[in-house]
């Protein structure tokens, strides 16, 4: 049964009333909204911008004209906003354990209090410059042969230097129940091959840029002669940029899947020892593995083998002070964010350190389900987690009802999606399993070796899964994480405690506000298992066809006008949305908030809903769907997205569903002539 309207704002009441710094602490307070007077804060509207015009605008023209991107900042908008009030939370937990002079030793408080205290010591590691780094260089300097470089090749993800070619440990998405191991080809410095190989004003710029970063990353580690050294690091990154997929590619499935046994993976490209990689990088002897991208893998064989050792040493150099240049001196950190901040992304300053140290610390590569236990205990109650489960069923309704309706999919196809669709398992909040930091040392002033423990827990982690049945109890985000993500192979959609909150979730909000909200959101999430490649993959996650011919061409028929009108959305001059690689989640948006219309409709149980400061149920409905993708980019950080991000730019990801949405063209009374206006014939129907 559908939950109405009431019964969820009473279960949500009842769940979130625990006190918290997002939730007030008396009866009066909690009887408003967040924002505005139902949910939506008006004031950021330009309402001279024609809805039907620039959607986007409409709701949020006053704020993008006058919101300033603050100096550390490279974007900003609904996400980010939440980012920053999780990461608040978090810091003033880590803030209260620094007052805590008795915590056991080798306890997660002690850790998380200790290690966040060596990152901000700058003191110290000032004093200590390039210092706690030399081990790691004294190691490159002294590779004198091709068993040398492929053992540091081995440790890249101990040293954060970096490789050519490295295995990785992954779900096996034919087989869900195990692993399997893959091996990926990268090595590059920049964000995407384009950055090498594109001969655009922007990139060359970049690339002029980055020789000069490279060059003054080498010139700490005391290499002399930098420049023409420089320039064969950046030679060498480029050969092994040349054969890299594109990153639409990389998102094809059945491209990317390609099993082998061991020994015939090894035969099939010579002149490498991998078995004495896959020692290096901890791992036992392989049975069988995947290539990624195999037409990439004998070009970056080749390339390896007729680069000279000391280009290599210089590669490996810069690498490693540049990825360990946070943990070092302020000189070389500084240095660093020159070409990475600036250069690559348009931040003008760092962020603070205590910002950047609660990232470090927590997120999923430090100790973030430690703190993930502490921050659920403050802003996440057990009856939140059930209340956002049951909002989760109606959306799977919704999604149910979908289904039915639509006219493109036989009924053979039609029993499997309603199969898949009942097999979804969500998780929401917090795992019910935490991840064990027992082994992990971690001590005061040492941040580097803190970094380090940290780094070898990881490797542990992911080795130990070689052979052993897959954990479906496991996450890969942490709770405090303002996002949400559907795995595939699970057959899994999953949100953190940290997204419920507004603009995406509040409990005195008005109830179309909520489903245009976090109703869209679960629905984006639920409609990746229906995307273009998550369709690939069955009830039980295995990764197979269980579309008929008929029903899979009719699919992509849908699928190839969608990406032909994302193509066209270019917001900057010459760099365009690319609509194939950015294809599964303009899919999920599409079907995200067809599905939260659906469910919203659903909770008025046939009555109409009511006018509220002269919107209509639908208008606030869709006016809650734009507020959530508000946001604002630096062209540097618009330019990175544009080639390496599968998700389309939030200004598009509020428009473009909606081109296509029939109950949005009636809230708003959209017509021909309007700028987002498409002929019914020509809008895109999918979920």
């Amino acid at each position: 049964m559908n939950l109405s309207r009431l019964s969820l704002t009473v279960a949500l009441a009842a769940a979130l009333a625990v006190p918290s710094v997002h939730a007030a602490g008396n009866a009066a307070a909690k009887a408003k909204p967040v924002l505005g007077e139902f949910g939506v804060d008006l004031t950021a509207r330009d309402p001279n911008v024609k809805p039907g015009d620039d959607f986007n605008r409409y709701v949020s023209g006053h704020w993008l004209a006058t919101y300033e991107l603050k100096d550390y900042e490279v974007a900003y908008g609904s996400f980010l906003k939440l980012r920053d009030e999780s990461e608040a939370d978090v810091h003033a937990i880590i803030d209260e354990l620094a007052k805590q002079k008795d915590l056991p030793a080798g306890s997660e408080k002690q850790k998380l209090r200790d290690y966040y205290a060596s990152y901000m010591d700058r003191a110290a590691r000032d004093a200590a410059g390039i210092k706690p780094l030399q081990p790691v260089l004294d190691k490159i300097a002294n590779i004198d042969s091709k068993g040398a470089l492929i053992a540091a090749f081995g440790a890249s993800d101990l040293d954060a230097t970096a490789a050519p070619l490295r295995f990785s440990v992954d779900l096996d998405r034919k087989n869900p129940d195990q692993y399997l191991v893959g091996l990926r080809v990268g090595g590059l410095g920049l964000p995407d091959r384009d950055y090498y190989l594109n001969q655009d004003a922007r990139f060359v710029g970049i690339r002029t840029a980055y020789l000069a970063h490279i060059e003054r990353m080498l010139g700490f580690a005391g290499v002399k002669d930098g420049k023409a050294r420089a320039q064969a690091v950046l030679e060498l990154e480029t050969a092994l940029a040349k054969p890299q997929w594109e990153r639409a590619q990389l998102r094809n499935r059945d491209k990317t899947y390609n099993v082998s046994a061991f020994a015939d993976f090894a035969k099939q490209y010579p002149g490498y020892d991998w078995a004495a990689q896959i020692k290096a990088q901890g791992m036992p002897a392989l049975d069988k593995v995947n290539v990624n991208t195999p037409s990439a893998v004998q070009p970056v064989i080749d390339a390896i083998a007729a680069t000279p050792l000391p280009v290599w040493r210089d590669y490996l150099t810069f690498h490693a002070v540049r990825n360990n240049a946070a943990l070092l001196s302020r000189e070389i950190d500084d240095a660093a964010f020159a070409f990475n901040g600036k250069a690559l992304s348009g931040q003008k300053v760092q962020r603070d350190d205590w910002k950047r140290a609660v990232a470090t610390v927590t997120d999923s590569d430090g100790l973030g389900d430690a703190m993930g236990k502490l921050y659920v205990e403050r802003h996440f109650s057990p009856q939140a987690k059930a209340a956002m489960q049951q909002l989760v069923e109606n959306l799977r309704k919704a999604l149910r009802a979908n289904i039915e309706k639509i006219d493109w999919m036989g009924a053979d196809t039609k029993t499997e999606a309603y199969r898949k669709l009942d097999s979804f398992r969500p998780k929401v909040g917090y795992p019910d399993k935490w991840r064990d930091y027992s082994s992990v040392t971690i001590v005061a002033g040492d941040l580097m070796a803190n970094t380090q423990q940290m780094r070898r827990y990881q490797r542990a982690d992911q080795v130990r899964r070689i052979g052993t049945r897959t954990d479906r109890d496991e996450w890969f985000m942490t709770p405090q994480t303002v996002n949400a993500y559907y795995n595939s192979t699970f057959n899994e959609i999953v949100f953190p405690a940290g997204i419920l909150q507004a603009p995406f979730f509040d409990l005195n909000a008005d109830a179309a506000v909520n489903y245009g909200g976090i109703g869209a959101v679960i629905g984006h999430e639920m409609g990746h298992g229906f995307d273009d490649q998550g369709s690939k993959s069955d009830y039980a996650g295995i990764q197979r066809n269980w579309w008929t011919d008929q029903d899979r061409s009719r699919f992509e028929q849908l699928t190839k006008a969608l990406g032909a009108q994302y193509d066209a959305f270019c917001p900057l001059p010459g760099q365009c949305v690319n609509g194939q690689l950015t294809m599964g989640e303009n899919i999920g948006d599409l079907g995200g908030v067809s599905m939260a219309y659906t469910a919203y409709q659903l909770s008025l149980g046939g009555k109409p809903a009511p006018k509220i400061d002269g919107f209509s149920g639908d208008q606030r409905f869709f006016l809650s769907w734009g507020q959530i993708w508000r946001g604002k980019y630096r062209d540097e950080t618009l330019l990175n997205q544009l080639k390496t991000n599968p998700h389309s730019p939030s200004q598009y990801r509020a428009n473009g569903p909606l081109r296509n949405f029939d109950p949005w063209y009636r809230a708003f009374e959209v017509k021909p002539g309007d700028a987002m206006y498409i002929a019914p014939e020509q809008r895109v129907r999918i979920w």
